[in-house]
């Protein structure tokens, strides 16, 4: 296995691992800047690769903040390995995040993050937004770099197989397509509605955690994802329940 190393926007790096038995690639996130971050630790047997991949890039020593999706192996495995590595580095996570896993799982304590807070790292500005449950995990945001319209998104979009750094090729056809094979997402009302709001931001490109960089209409594959999951919870409900009446059907028919 290697870690492969592209520049996906300005001053952003993918770090890619493809794991053939398992036919599933791991994508961390390189910002550079005075102060560089990197979204996702990769699990701690990753660690020697990555930390290599990272260090052709910036020295390892000169991480500044650590971030991730939300609290699991393969988003914060190696979290401690980045802190030993990176002596003024920092976890920065939402509140909630830190609250319930991170301030006992990191050695060094991580900053808390407001929603909407800003991490300035220089040239790169990242915005953390609280995305409770989406696409899973009571934990889960996102990061907006906002200077380049770079979401780094986590878990939303996975796929599998390997796939090139930077595509503008459908990303929501293969996302569903894993989301029938691992049922992975909460689908709750409030799912839909979580990521259009993530649309609403127009971002420019998609920083997959598991696929491609997408640099086509990240808005409308928003929308088209958000779109997909309210279909899939309404089918869920009317195999439950059910169909649902429309409004005023009861008074109609004299119900």
């Amino acid at each position: 296995m290697e870690t492969a190393v592209n520049e996906i926007a300005p001053d952003l790096y993918r770090l890619s691992t493809y794991i053939p038995e398992a036919d599933f690639q791991f994508n961390q996130y390189l910002v550079v800047g005075d102060e560089p971050l990197l979204f996702h630790t990769g699990p701690r047997v990753l660690f020697p690769l990555v930390s290599e991949a990272v260090a052709r890039v910036v020295p390892v020593e000169e991480l500044r903040w650590i971030t991730f999706g939300h609290v699991e192996a393969d988003e914060c495995g190696a979290m401690n390995s980045w802190l030993a590595a990176s002596p003024r580095a920092e976890v920065a996570h939402g509140a909630m995040g830190c609250l319930v896993s991170i301030d006992d799982l990191a050695d060094r304590p991580p900053r808390r993050l407001a929603d909407g807070e800003v991490i300035d790292v220089g040239s790169r500005r990242l915005r953390h937004i609280d995305t409770p449950h989406v696409p899973h995990g009571w934990d889960a945001r996102v990061l907006f770099e906002e200077t380049t319209g770079t979401l780094l998104c986590g878990d939303l979009f996975t796929a599998f197989g390997s796939s090139p750094a930077l595509t503008e090729r459908d990303v929501v056809g293969p996302a569903l397509q894993a989301e029938d094979a691992f049922r992975a997402t909460c689908l709750t009302p409030g799912t839909a509605p979580a990521i259009r709001a993530l649309a609403d931001l127009q971002p420019a490109t998609l920083a997959l955690m598991h696929g491609p960089a997408f640099a086509g209409d990240c808005e409308q594959a928003l929308r088209d994802l958000a779109d997909a999951y309210d279909a899939r919870l309404a089918a869920e409900g009317a195999r439950l329940h059910g169909p649902v009446p429309p409004p005023g059907a009861s008074a109609a028919t004299g119900g």
